[in-house]
Order: C-alpha cells, then structure tokens, then sequence
C-alpha cells in the first residue's frame, strides 16, 4: 500500500509551510553558536504580567484544574461579554461567547461549522499563512482578493464585489493585519458590510491585534455597525497579543447565538474545554485595567518608527508603514530575488531570519517582525543593510 493511501484526502490539500527551511535552519545555526538575529517571531518579546502568572499559580495551589464548561467558565465569558460590550460596541450574551485554544482554534472552529465541500472563502491578499490551509481542512476553496501597495493592502469594496461568486460564503478579515499591519477604517468597513449584507456573505472579523494600533488611529468592530452585519459575524479575539500570552492559549469568539451554539457543539466533541489555569489567568487579565497593554503598543510604535528609519536608507527595499500589529512588510522586488532565496540567504550569510513573503501569497515580499529590542533591531538591521549593498555589485 502507498503511504499516501493511508491518509485522509482531504490532508492532500494541506500545503507545508513554506517558512519551516528558514526556521528550522536558523535553530540549527544557534544550536552551533552562531549569532542569529531573529526577525520571525510572531509574539510579543515581553513576558506575560505577574498578577497574571498569579492568578494562574493561585488556580494550581488551589486545585482549580479539572474541566470547566465546554465553552469557558461562566466569569470568564461574563468578562468578555463586557469587554464586547464597552470596547467594541457589540453585545454578545455570555451564551454567544465560546473561549477556545487561542485565536486560532476560534477561527477553525468558525469555519468548520459555516463551510461545506465546494463553498468559497474570500481570503485578501496577503493573508495570514493559516486561514488558506483551514478553508482547505473544511474541504472548501479559498479565493483570494489581490490588494494593492498604495491602498494598504485593503480590500475595497469594488475588489470584494468583483470576487464574489454563487459559491462564496465567507470572508475573512484581519484588521490590525498580519502581516502588512494595515487597519480598516470604519468607512470602509461600512461598504464591505453592506455587501456581505446584500450577498448574504458571514464575515470572521480576527482582531487578535486590536490593541497593537497606532498613530492615534481606532480600532472599528465591523459587528457594531447593525443588526443585519452582526447577525453574519464572527468576531474573534484573544489574549495571546494584547497580554503577551501566547502559549496559554487562549481565544475567544462572539457569534449569533446559533453559530455558537454549533461551535460549542464541534468543540464539546473535539477539544473540549480550554485549560483550566490559563481561564483563571484570563480572567485576572481582563479584570485589571489595561496598562499593560497600553505600554505594549507605546513600545511597538518606537520599535516601528525605528524600523522605518533604518529602512528608508537602504536602497531597493521599500516598505509600507504598518498602522497596528509588530510587522513590517517589505518589498524585495528590486533586489532580483525571491522571498525564499532572499530569506535563505540573509539567514545563511548574515545570520538573520525573516519570513519570506510567499508564506503570505505574495513573493515579492519579506515580512520583518519588530517583537524583539531595539538593540536587536539595531544588530539586525546593520547586517541586512551591509547585505543589500553587497546585492548590487
């Protein structure tokens, strides 16, 4: 027997990742010792607050660590509920609330229960490497909505229009996105809602970066605007950026109460509930006031600013300036390389690691991660300016 006969057709959809060369080589290049500047990490370099790491002991020592509730436990939804509420506009009873294995289980578990074989999910360009290879796992097909450079890389309202088809169910949005970090503004929302209204079209609205947005621009829940969008929207959130809590893994979704309904159902028979010491310690994070994520952002906008500068002076790199998120994604093209040989050879050569920008759908960038130190920012950005002069001789 074949060892592809062994597995699930539907796995043949799924492609590998095209980051995994460049991450695993430059772990095996400090594993040597070399000096290697990472550009690639997709979570904040901060450690998670102590009176989070707190409640979470407290929950251990006293013996909080059996199952909850599939769907959370009733005070931490109680608290989300409230965060929808006053930070977003969007009224979501506790029941509407499903808290899962971070952002990312939210949004798989989103499209489980909403696609069937054969339905579209639009999908702008570039995306977020997952959301293609989640669509592929429910057996539909993403569509992908190429954006242009001079528009942030924002879908527009007539680019949407033009790509829907009989087929198209979904659509995914990302705003603060990874990884261009471009951010919608209400108005703009407001026209993709009324089309996704008229077709009938569910929108996942993950704004896992929401907090991480800059330049005194505001972060708009396109479920707020009426009740016809809000009863075709998912909103997604999480704890992983906004509390530097990655590895707790915890998420969470807002949906019409039969959406979640169905999710819970899915999640009652796959995870079942999330981990018991990570609720606890969610529900010390969005009990206490929001410094913490307010020095979080004031930080990442003196490391983009930074990033910016050092950029603008190196010739045939371009970029555009990211409005939220910690990424920056650059434009390679006049280099004469592709984002996977640009990656493989900086890492190999100067001993920085970047993502390529093929991982993203769109070869003719780099993605540059700015959740490390300004020192390490400095040191990675004298190696690739030192490397691109050398390019263009």
């Amino acid at each position: 027997m074949k060892i592809d006969k062994r597995l699930a057709e539907r796995l043949k959809k799924i492609n590998p990742s095209s980051t995994l060369a460049i991450t695993s080589k430059a772990k095996k290049l400090k594993a040597e010792g070399k000096d290697i500047v990472s550009f690639a990490a997709g979570e904040p370099d901060f450690d998670t607050p102590d009176f989070v790491k707190t409640a979470a002991i407290e929950a251990i020592k006293s013996g909080f660590t059996k199952y909850t509730p599939t769907t959370g436990t009733p005070d931490l939804k109680k608290l989300i509920s409230q965060k929808f509420k006053n930070e977003n506009g969007v009224e979501y009873a506790p029941e509407q609330i499903i808290v899962s294995c971070g952002a990312k289980h939210s949004i798989y578990n989103t499209l489980m229960v909403l696609l069937n074989r054969h339905d579209e999910a639009l999908i702008p360009l570039p995306y977020w490497v997952s959301y293609p290879e989640m669509v592929n796992l429910c057996e539909a097909t993403p569509r992908f909505i190429k954006t242009r450079a001079e528009n942030n890389f924002k879908v527009s309202a007539k680019e949407l229009r033009k790509h829907i088809t009989p087929h198209t169910k979904v659509l995914i949005l990302n705003s603060p996105s990874n990884p261009c970090g471009c951010v919608y503004q209400r108005s703009e929302l407001a026209e993709i809602a009324e089309i996704c209204v008229e077709k009938n079209i569910f929108v996942i609205s993950d704004e896992i970066y929401e907090k991480i947005i800059f330049d005194n621009l505001k972060h708009e829940s396109i479920a707020s605007f009426n009740k016809e969008i809000y009863n075709l929207t998912v909103t997604v959130n999480g704890l992983s950026k906004s509390h530097s809590m990655t590895g707790w893994r915890i998420g969470y979704l807002g949906a019409p109460a039969d959406i979640a309904a169905a999710i819970s159902n899915l999640q009652d028979h796959s995870t079942s509930n999330p981990n018991s010491i990570a609720q606890k310690a969610a529900t010390a994070a969005l009990s206490a006031p929001d410094d913490f994520s307010r020095k979080l952002c004031v930080e990442f906008q003196r490391r983009r600013d930074y990033l910016a500068e050092r950029l603008k002076k190196i010739p045939n790199l371009g970029f555009i300036l990211p409005q939220g998120a910690f990424y920056m994604f650059c434009d390679i093209s006049k280099t004469g390389l592709d984002s996977m040989s640009f990656a493989q050879r900086l890492l190999e050569e100067e001993y920085v690691s970047v993502i390529p920008g093929n991982s993203f759908g769109n070869d003719n960038y780099i993605r540059i991660s700015f959740a490390t130190s300004i020192e390490e920012l400095k040191k990675g950005m004298d190696r690739i300016e030192q490397w691109v002069a050398k390019l263009g001789k």
